[in-house]
């Protein structure tokens, strides 16, 4: 009799504490989230050696072709049942759009650091926008993010798209012919379905606001801008070893400090 009240009394502490364990690890998360969210975060941008200098002058100014939805925005419409965004954050901004003669509100919200990702980008690149979203809307969110800098100036939309087994390609030969200075930077895999080796992928945001996918792209985008082209050959393996030591070498000096300038190796490899 004793025995069995000590394991229930045992069972009773231990299932107790699993409890208080998961709470601490709860409050735990949470208060991580709040000191990430309110970080100081920063990408410093220093000045190039000559060897990059020299090696820009020599090649063509890349095109980055930026999504909208899930990639640099999200939003949700009136009449959205289940919104995906967390009951009372409010949005960036609203925009009044008028869609077969109704008006819709859309509540937009900036996915974070998107302001200043385009700030940085739009020094080494020329910014093309392409979504999949009518032109009404898209219009009007692209001239939200452009905020009257004048580097949101050419958009692609739903008509520029091809549509293909229910869902829209983007063809990039419409925003240049030559495809060798062309990189896209979007959520969905299936909208750059034909050009696959000119894509970044990216993944979808909704409301987190501790995300800092863009800011993680700053020193690959910065190293890109220096390539002859955004890709090479399947068959060139000296391209790849120059990706693999690229890609260890921002792992080394950007995961430690991943909001500053990552390292030159780009001047040495041919990407």
């Amino acid at each position: 009799m004793m025995r069995t009240q000590c394991l229930l009394g045992l069972r009773t502490f231990v299932a107790f504490a699993a409890k208080l364990w998961s709470f601490f690890i709860y409050l735990l998360r949470r208060q991580i989230r709040t000191v990430i969210q309110y970080q100081t975060v920063r990408y410093d941008i220093l000045p190039l050696s000559p060897l990059s200098r020299n090696r820009l002058a020599q090649v063509k100014k890349k095109i980055l072709v930026l999504d909208l939805d899930e990639t640099l925005i999200h939003s949700h419409h009136d009449g959205v049942l289940r919104p995906t965004v967390r009951p009372g954050t409010p949005p960036d901004f609203i925009l009044k759009v008028v869609i077969d003669k109704h008006p819709v509100r859309f509540f937009v919200h900036k996915r974070p650091h998107v302001d200043f990702f385009l700030e940085v980008v739009s020094q080494w690149y020329e910014l093309v926008v392409f979504t999949a979203s009518m032109e009404i809307y898209g219009s009007a969110v692209a001239d939200k993010l452009d905020n009257s800098r004048s580097i949101l100036k050419r958009r692609y939309y739903r008509q520029h798209c091809t549509l293909e087994l229910g869902s829209y390609i983007k063809d990039l030969s419409v925003v240049h012919s030559d495809l060798s200075s062309i990189v896209i930077l979007d959520n969905s895999p299936g909208a750059y379905r034909s050009h696959p080796d000119n894509a970044i992928p990216i993944k979808s945001w909704f409301s987190d606001p501790s995300d800092t996918a863009l800011l993680n792209l700053l020193p690959m985008l910065d190293a890109l801008r220096c390539s002859v082209r955004v890709y090479k050959p399947h068959f060139f393996l000296p391209f790849y070893c120059g990706v693999c030591i690229h890609v260890l070498v921002l792992l080394c000096y950007g995961v430690n400090d991943r909001f500053q300038r990552s390292n030159p190796f780009c001047e040495y490899l041919d990407l």
